[in-house]
């Protein structure tokens, strides 16, 4: 692993990432991109899970990209590793479409979002920011695959946890809310189908996240999943989500 920087000094002021992936290449590549953006410093790249979490702990980074499928310790044990320290850094896992099987575990071990790894430039350094933000990022073709994965099709949907209990707080409203959330839509495309403001939709997800007690939007979505508030669709369904 390499690093470079530490908290405090000249970049302060920036989001300080970690990029983590067993390709060499790749992560040369992400973190090109990423220092495009002035706001952004890449303090240290990691070729494994454990390495990754070895330097979330040495230099306490704002956001780490973590792919999920890495030798030894793989994507989703890091993520648990890191949010179970209780470190300030927040994961966005980065997966190839079509090959989502650990996008679920990730979310579940606390994962704040996850994006394609063929995302543009400029949704990688935005998606960066939103996260360093405190938001989450989920991206939509992911999820498509996610929701059909776990409770679509085929009879997969995993048996339901005390989660049911928090979701049968929310309003119909709220349960709307989360519904779109849970699909991939940003506050402002959610304001937008339900004719609200997207300061309201903003007091709905926190109200939300209160009452479910989740930590951001990304586990509000996986105790959604994992809950049954998300209906079956029919296969033939072709609209997007």
């Amino acid at each position: 692993m390499t690093a470079a920087g530490g908290p405090g000094g000249p970049g302060a002021a920036r989001v300080r990432v970690v990029v983590a992936d067993d390709d060499a290449l790749l992560r040369a590549g992400v973190s090109l991109v990423l220092e495009t953006d002035d706001r952004i410093e890449v303090v240290g790249q990691a070729a494994d899970g454990l390495a990754a979490v070895g330097l979330c702990r040495a230099l306490l980074p704002d956001v780490v990209l973590m792919d999920v499928r890495m030798p030894g310790v793989d994507g989703v044990e890091a993520t648990r590793r890191i949010t179970a320290a209780g470190l300030p850094t927040r994961v966005l896992v980065l997966t190839t479409f079509h090959h989502d099987d650990y996008v679920w575990g990730a979310l579940r071990a606390g994962a704040a979002g996850f994006l394609l790894k063929r995302a543009s430039a400029e949704r990688l350094v935005d998606a960066v920011h939103t996260l360093a933000a405190g938001e989450s990022v989920l991206d939509p073709a992911v999820t498509r695959d996610l929701v059909a994965q776990v409770v679509g099709r085929g009879g997969e949907q995993p048996p339901p946890e005390p989660e049911d209990v928090r979701l049968a707080q929310l309003t119909a409203r709220e349960r709307e809310v989360l519904r779109l959330a849970a699909e991939g839509r940003s506050n402002r495309e959610i304001a937008a189908l339900l004719v609200l403001a997207e300061s309201t939709v903003k007091t709905h997800m926190k109200r939300i996240l209160a009452k479910i007690d989740a930590r951001d939007r990304a586990q509000a979505v996986a105790i959604s999943y994992r809950g049954g508030l998300m209906p079956p669709r029919d296969p033939s369904y072709g609209g997007g989500y």
